[in-house]
């Protein structure tokens, strides 16, 4: 018999008198921008992190923590999008009236702590980090104010070979936090590239240059048709909307688009191509022999055109990058909140940034990295069938019937703690019923029932509760629910953990 009284509300246990006034209180609401998170995605996150942290250490790159701050104008003005406002940081002003402001990514913070830190570092520099990021942007679907980035980078290379050994090592964490292989490829471009097209179409100005990318990107979107018109005279959409286009002449627009269409079959392929379209220009040549020592060491690493291919229609943080760009995509459909087919696109991108220690030394110093966002990695998995959050499990709960046996319920959650096992003895003041819809609820393999009997009798009742959810979903009609039993079953107590580690694998 259980008996604990049913809990008391918290109205029931402050006084009257020291209750504040319904004016007085404060609405109970999150911020703008910002989510709670629960158990079941905190852990999937976790496990990709501790998936993925696993490579870089293996690969030699070490972890390092900084602070959420840093002084304003160590963040300066570089972002990945050039027309995302730099005022969109949380700053405050410290008591010896210097700005600072929670960083708005990890790399702005590892140019600080490698131009600060440059004697006594080894160089290169190999480091990863993960941790929340801040910004202070118009929130939206899936936009959030705060969210959880993890970064690898190389600083004090210049070589090719860090870029290819940034990409196959992404390539590898990607499939170790568990995307299929086969299901995502890192696409690579190289800024030179572009500028060499750009001085063969003749393009000189700084604005046209970014309409003309700015139509390049949104080749997924609108096709070689639709992209042909933006790098023209403008295209009208569906609504009647009109965008001005790049002005380019249609021989320069041609040029481009033969440019974005080189980008089919193997690397060295794709290189042959674009030679023929940006070779001869400084630039292009320089862009072209780094894109092949890429190929040549990406071979080497056994990563193959499947896992990490050339695109040139890859036009990310083109005002940020200096060299190779490169963008992880994931290649499975999925359906949006209208159900319709659509492409998951982009779940992380990095490239070569050489100019960012330089703010604070004088000096360029070449570095290069990937950084992908953590809840866009597990919306990735999930889409891929590799929802980790759905493999999350709550502890074992023992049942608790009476206070007399507080210790002895204690002593078996001990027990099974001790193999290894997360359990938990229920703390509320509930019955029976109310227990076990508690573990229901935290998602607990088992439940555990010591009474009185089974103490007697040196033996454990174990629920299966995953069992019992999987008949539950299964059974439509309630005369037949009630024809079953889920799993349970009454057995000595040197059974229970092996009993248990059977429900956990069935699981």
């Amino acid at each position: 018999m259980n008996d604990l009284s049913p809990s008391s509300s918290l109205s029931e246990t402050v006084p009257e008198a020291k209750r504040p006034a319904m004016s007085e209180r404060p609405q109970a609401r999150t911020p703008r921008g910002f989510i709670d998170r629960r158990g079941r995605d905190v852990v999937a996150e976790r496990g990709i992190l501790k998936a993925v942290s696993q490579v870089y250490e293996a690969w030699g790159f070490e972890p390092l923590e900084t602070g959420a701050f840093e002084y304003a104008d160590a963040l300066g003005k570089f972002l990945p999008d050039a027309d995302r406002p730099n005022e969109g940081v949380f700053a405050l002003q410290d008591d010896d009236e210097q700005w600072m402001a929670l960083r708005y990514d990890l790399t702005a913070p590892l140019a600080r702590f490698a131009a600060q830190n440059w004697e006594t570092l080894p160089k290169p520099f190999r480091r990863y980090a993960f941790g929340p990021v801040w910004r202070n942007e118009k929130p939206g679907p899936g936009r959030f104010r705060e969210f959880v980035q993890c970064d690898a980078d190389t600083v004090g290379s210049a070589r090719p070979e860090a870029d290819a050994e940034i990409i196959a090592m992404v390539a590898e964490g990607l499939e170790a936090a568990g995307l299929p292989a086969g299901s995502a490829v890192i696409k690579i471009n190289n800024r030179k590239l572009l500028n060499g097209l750009m001085a063969a179409a003749g393009v000189a100005d700084e604005g046209q240059k970014l309409a003309v990318l700015r139509a390049v990107d949104k080749l997924d979107r609108l096709g070689p048709d639709g992209v042909r018109l933006l790098l023209g005279e403008g295209r009208m959409d569906e609504s009647g909307a009109f965008t001005k286009g790049a002005g380019l002449s249609a021989s320069a627009a041609e040029r481009v688009l033969a440019f974005t269409a080189a980008g089919v079959g193997g690397r060295a392929e794709t290189l042959a191509k674009l030679a023929d379209v940006v070779g001869g220009s400084a630039e292009g040549d320089e862009g072209l022999a780094e894109l092949a020592a890429i190929d040549a060491a990406l071979k080497g690493l056994g990563v193959g055109p499947d896992r990490a291919m050339v695109d040139p229609s890859v036009v990310r943080g083109l005002e940020y990058y200096t060299g190779p760009v490169f963008e992880a995509e994931l290649l499975l459909s999925t359906l949006d909140d209208k159900g319709q087919a659509m492409r998951f696109g982009s779940i992380g991108g990095g490239g070569r940034y050489d100019d960012l220690v330089a703010r604070f030394t004088g000096e360029r110093t070449p570095a290069t990295g990937f950084s992908f966002g953590v809840s866009r990695l597990a919306a990735a998995l999930r889409a891929a069938g590799r929802d980790l959050a759905q493999a999350a499990r709550g502890p074992v709960v023992v049942i608790a019937f009476s206070q007399d046996r507080m210790a002895d319920y204690f002593a078996v959650a001990r027990e099974i703690r001790a193999a290894g096992i997360p359990a938990e003895v229920y703390l509320g003041a509930s019955g029976m019923k109310a227990q076990m819809k508690y573990a229901d609820r935290r998602l607990s393999p088992a439940a555990i029932i010591v009474g009185d009997d089974e103490l007697a009798a040196g033996t454990v009742t174990v629920k299966d509760l995953d069992l019992g959810r999987e008949l539950a979903a299964k059974v439509t009609d309630n005369a037949e629910w009630r024809g079953q039993r889920p799993g349970q079953q009454t057995i000595p107590r040197a059974e229970l953990v092996p009993a248990l580690r059977r429900i956990l694998d069935a699981g």
